[in-house]
Order: structure tokens, then sequence, then C-alpha cells
């Protein structure tokens, strides 16, 4: 990577013993022009043979350790030289001694989140990239420095944010692939706790919020799940994603009023779903088809059965063909409804349907099916 060469204004210069730039709260490594720094520089950036080019930077180190900047960005600079030649492990450790020298610096966590990415390290990954995230959304909120005024000092942040928005972009992707990426519900858990401070206000919230409430559902953490839920839901009280985790959870919930507030969160989707409109799209038309069905859902649970049933042929309507999965348990609960009432022709007729439809209700479907059968074979 090519170094950052920028000369200073004098009275700049004056301010700086150091050229590790950090006014705007995020890390800038400058080698002022014509220190013999820059001049060591221009010596081994002329070097075209690698393995001299190295040994030049250890003999840069050495000569300039006095000088954390000079150092931060000697160790950065073999970091990269062995990223390239494939040795992952060392490039890693000393990217982070770059980093021990300039800790706030987006370039050099990028450098190691991508490093840590070639090493299929989600760990280390999820550390760089919310190191970077709590540095760029930070920014501004340090001491401001003594010979800047606070409009100075407001519009060298916001340039300084607008610079590293694109490494900004990169860590929070990065950091959220290590979310999905995971296996393990506890550490997945753990990375979404210190991806959301990180990130905050994150393209990736709806999606990060579902994975959280899937994950405490895994780890059998309902109490957990609800506060997370409705933290989110108070935060963006129209998500319908949120919504419809929520009201599923709670229709599920054996606790006094959970029933309700399934009723009431299912409802609040319908409303903002507007599956009826003429610009509704298919998430939209989606969404209202789950909270039909978990609405269904909760009637039953209320022992409102045959409003349960005209709200889940409203859900398999609108989700057949369009998701095998929310399709398969709808058809499920309207069989499971229509038996319920001793409906058994038309329970059959569904069931039928939704022994056939891949899903996580099929093998309940089939199940029901041959109870129905044989009470409509005994009803003969």
């Amino acid at each position: 990577m090519k170094r950052t060469c920028v000369v200073f204004a004098l009275v700049l210069l004056s301010l700086f013993s150091q050229t590790l730039i950090s006014n705007a709260q995020l890390d800038k490594i400058v080698i002022p022009a014509g220190t013999p720094e820059d001049v060591a520089l221009q010596a081994i950036t002329s070097e075209p043979d690698a393995q001299k080019k190295l040994a030049m930077y250890q003999d840069f180190l050495e000569k300039f350790s006095a000088n954390p900047a000079a150092v931060a960005y000697g160790n950065w600079q073999i970091s990269q030289y062995y990223q390239n030649a494939g040795d992952l492990a060392k490039a890693l450790s000393y990217g982070d001694k770059a980093l021990a020298g300039s800790p706030r610096n987006l370039d050099i966590l990028v450098s190691q989140t991508n490093i840590a990415q070639l090493m299929k390290d989600r760990a280390k990954v999820l550390d760089y990239a919310v190191k970077g995230g709590e540095a760029y959304n930070t920014a501004g909120k340090r001491p401001k420095p003594e010979n800047m005024s606070d409009q100075e000092f407001a519009a060298a942040v916001a340039d300084s944010k607008e610079s590293a928005k694109g490494s900004y972009e990169f860590l929070e992707v990065a950091a959220y692939n290590s979310i999905t990426e995971e296996k393990d519900a506890k550490t997945r858990m753990t990375y979404i706790e210190r991806f959301t401070p990180a990130f905050p206000g994150s393209r990736f919230e709806e999606p990060v919020t579902q994975y959280a409430m899937m994950t405490l559902g895994e780890l059998n953490d309902s109490a957990r799940m609800f506060r997370y839920g409705e933290k989110a839901l108070a935060a963006n009280p129209n998500s319908m994603t949120t919504l419809l985790l929520l009201a599923n959870a709670y229709a599920d919930d054996a606790r006094p009023g959970s029933v309700a507030k399934a009723v009431t969160y299912s409802e609040k989707v319908l409303e903002l779903a507007k599956a009826d409109a003429p610009d509704a799209d298919k998430s939209r038309k989606l969404s209202a088809g789950v909270a039909h069905s978990t609405l269904g859902y909760a009637y039953m649970k209320q022992d409102k059965t045959a409003s349960a049933i005209a709200e889940l042929k409203s859900a398999s309507g609108l989700l057949k063909g369009q998701d095998e999965a929310t399709y398969s348990t709808a058809l499920y609960r309207l069989g499971y409804a229509y038996a319920k009432l001793n409906k058994l022709s038309e329970a059959r007729e569904v069931l039928t349907e939704a022994s056939n439809t891949p899903g996580p209700a099929q093998q309940l479907s089939r199940d029901l099916l041959l109870k129905v059968n044989t009470a409509r074979s005994k009803g003969k």
C-alpha cells in the first residue's frame, strides 16, 4: 500500500512532534515531507526487490523506534508483505503491532479484518470490525484539541468520517457476516451483543434482531428474548420483522397476557402491510400472510376457533406459492382448527395438501390427517 505523504502548513507542523494525527478522533499516519522518516521511506519505496524491502522496513523500525507513528506505519507495511507472501499469522501479528501505535486507524483495522477473513477466524474478524465501528461512531466524542474551535472541530470530524465511510461500511458487513456464519448459538449471541452498539442504526438492524431472537430461542432464554425484542421494537415501532417475531413468540408463551400481545402485534403488522393495496409487493404480502397465520393460532389459544379459521384461510391464500415453510404452517393450523370443530371433510382436504407441502409442519399434518381419516371412518 502506498504511504500517505502530506505537506503540512508551517503552523500545523509546529504543533506536532509526532506524525500520528487524531484531531478528528480517527487516526491517520502522516509522514511530513522532508523528514528523515520520509527520506527513508522514499528509499524503501524505490526498492523493487520484496525481500530487500522487508529488510529495509525492519531497519526503519529500529532507526525510528522513538517515533510511534513511524513504528505503526513500518509494522503495517511488514504486515502487508507477509499477507502477500501467504504467511497470514505473521501478517496478523505485525498488524496488531501497528494497531498498538494507531488503535483508531480504520485503514489498519480494515487490513486486519481482511487478513482474519482469509484465516476464517470469525472471532478476530468480529473483534477488528467492532473496534473500527466503535472508533467511527465515537469520533467527535473525545476531548477537542485546544488549538481548534468548535466549528473547526465539527468540520474535521465530519470530513474524517466521510473519508472513512467506505472502510466503516466494509467493517459493518464483515461483522454482520461473522454473525450469520457462526453456528454456535452462545457465540453468535455474543457477536450480536457486540455488533449492536458498535454499529448503531445499522442497515442490518432488522436481520440482526431476527438472528438475536432466533438465537435466544435456541438458547431457551425466552425472558431475554422478549426483553431484546421489546427493546428493538421500542427503537423501531413499525418494524414488521420484529413485530412478527414477537407475535409468534408470544403466541407460544404460557404466561398470562402473552397471547393477547400476539394478537395486538399481529394486527399491527396487518395495518402496516396493507396487503390488499394495489402497490403491495411480495414482502408485504408475505408479512401479512404470516401475521394472519399467527393471529389465527393466537385465536385458537383463546378458543376463538371460528375466528381462527377465517384468519388462517386468509393466511394460506397469501402464502400459497410464495413461501412453502410458512404456507405449510398455516395449512396445518387451518386443518387443526377444522378438526377441532369436527369439520372433518374440510380438515381432510386441507391436511392432504399440507401433507404434500414441504415445510416444518409437513409431518405434523400427516399425523393429524391419519387421525382425521380414522375419525371419518368411524363416523361412517
